[in-house]
């Protein structure tokens, strides 16, 4: 293990991660809330609205991330419209998480029974405050474990990214292996900036997922 080369480049790997995170977080965040309206549509049958969805989370699920991203960071600008490689890569993100964010969410809110919605009308409650306070909270607690296993998949699938010379943690990696040909140690290095990122939300993932389990009991 040569770690000289490990601790030498070591900081190119910090700064690839910021990329990964930063990217990471913004798609994580719009695929939620295009998720939430998804399901949402889906959910309450909204006419026409619903059948749209339904073609977005088929046409998202069933194309590869890799693909997304080259009509958008290659065939976006013959059409005029030129973005950035990093915000490609969050749209992207986003795009592809938005489908795998509604099915959990449509399973949450499905999960919730309906005689609680009807309960909630006959003590006089709004459709907002029904939903706010009735549907949202218990629907939020059955879909945790597919939120989180879907964030730390929108994590990994951001190594894809580098495909169109965005920074991230892969790009160096590749970058590393080509100039000094020290391959184990540029791999060890990816695997624990990985590690580093993905734990954390491993763990909290857990910890929340026990405590709606343990408030639903």
């Amino acid at each position: 293990m040569n770690w000289s080369f490990m601790t030498q480049n070591l900081h190119f790997f910090v700064n690839a991660a910021y990329v990964t995170v930063f990217i990471s977080f913004f798609g994580v965040v719009f695929s939620m809330l295009i998720g939430l309206v998804c399901a949402g549509l889906e959910v309450f049958r909204i006419p026409l609205l619903s059948q749209v969805a339904r073609v977005y989370i088929e046409l998202s699920r069933n194309t590869p991330l890799l693909v997304q991203l080259y009509f958008l960071y290659f065939g976006l600008p013959k059409l005029g419209v030129n973005w950035s490689a990093q915000t490609c890569a969050i749209v992207g993100l986003a795009f592809l998480g938005g489908s795998y964010m509604a099915e959990a969410m449509r399973g949450g809110l499905e999960a919730v029974p309906q005689v609680q919605i009807e309960s909630a009308r006959v003590l006089g409650f709004t459709r907002g405050q029904t939903l706010s306070r009735i549907v949202l909270p218990q629907a939020l607690s059955s879909a945790i474990p597919g939120v989180v296993a879907n964030i730390i998949f929108l994590i990994k699938e951001s190594s894809v990214v580098s495909a169109i010379a965005l920074a991230d943690v892969m790009y160096v990696t590749k970058d590393l292996m080509g100039t000094s040909y020290d391959t184990y140690e540029s791999l060890t290095l990816l695997i624990v900036t990985y590690l580093v990122i993905l734990l954390p939300i491993s763990v909290i993932g857990t910890v929340l997922e026990r405590r709606f389990d343990y408030a639903r009991r």
